[in-house]
């Protein structure tokens, strides 16, 4: 895979680790919008729009820096697949999703938009993200950035009600306010089961929101979120029915080790889209 990066455009060419329908919805982002083979994708204040041409993708943007690490192009996806696919098990999930990157998100953004997410559909995660953004966030002409906390901290619990956020708006609220008090950005110099109990001492963030913001948010690999999709997986794997998620979590993470974040969304994408039982 070739990638240059010009002034205002990153061209991707010969796209076998790149697909960009596979890497947006496969559960990591909620700030995109796809109409055919254009996207445009939206990260804190950033905007992207990426044309895919056949094997080629031209992402166009002012910040193509940010975007370059958004997209993890420093990192050798062929040589990760080619790990994973050793595993039998894996092997399909690999080829279905063979397009799919793990982005680099904003840790805040990710944490925000997963106590969103808990419990809740596509379609209601990404409205209720976009009416905080426009109510809160600063105008950026065709677009609203995802809100500061110092913006988002002046909101109450009826602006989270009002955003569809529901029995999750005291949580968000209490949450807000405590981050406040603590910089979040302190977490990546937290040793890792630092940052996961820090994580799951806020309201509205379970095992599962935890393990999302440190895959998604901050780089972490070694974890293994684990939803429904990834429940049946886990008994598809093992021929069980297991509903213990903290079991399943810990079991699949020995499993894949440093390599269970790809696993874990090369997985969800397969049962996901095949809708296998």
């Amino acid at each position: 895979m070739k990638i240059v990066k010009e002034k205002n455009k990153i061209i991707v060419e010969g796209c076998e680790d790149f697909n960009v329908v596979q890497t947006l919805n496969c559960g990591q982002i909620f700030r995109y919008v796809i109409d055919g083979e254009k996207a445009d994708v939206y990260s804190l204040d950033k905007h992207a729009t990426l044309i895919t041409n056949k094997n080629k993708v031209e992402i166009i943007t002012n910040d193509t820096d940010y975007f370059y690490n958004f997209f993890d192009f420093n990192c050798n996806y062929s040589k990760i697949k080619q790990e994973l696919k050793k595993d039998d098990f894996l092997s399909s999930a690999v080829d279905f999703g063979y397009g799919i990157r793990i982005l680099n998100n904003d840790c805040y953004e990710m944490l925000i938009s997963f106590i969103i997410s808990a419990n809740n559909n596509i379609g209601r995660i990404k409205k209720s993200i976009e009416y905080l953004c426009s109510h809160f966030g600063k105008n950026c002409g065709d677009y609203f950035a995802f809100p500061t906390l110092k913006e988002l901290k002046h909101a109450t619990v009826e602006d989270y009600t009002k955003a569809g956020l529901g029995y999750r708006s005291p949580q968000m609220y209490e949450t807000v306010q405590k981050l406040t008090e603590q910089d979040i950005t302190a977490l990546k110099a937290m040793p890792a089961e630092h940052r996961f109990k820090f994580l799951t001492s806020l309201k509205g963030v379970g095992e599962k929101v935890a393990n999302c913001v440190l895959l998604f948010g901050l780089g972490v690999k070694n974890v293994f979120p684990v939803d429904t999709w990834i429940n049946k997986v886990y008994n598809a794997l093992t021929n069980t029915n297991t509903t213990n998620r903290a079991f399943i979590t810990k079991e699949l993470t020995n499993r894949y080790g440093a390599l269970s974040g790809y696993a874990q969304q090369y997985f969800f994408y397969y049962f996901r889209d095949n809708k296998i039982k």
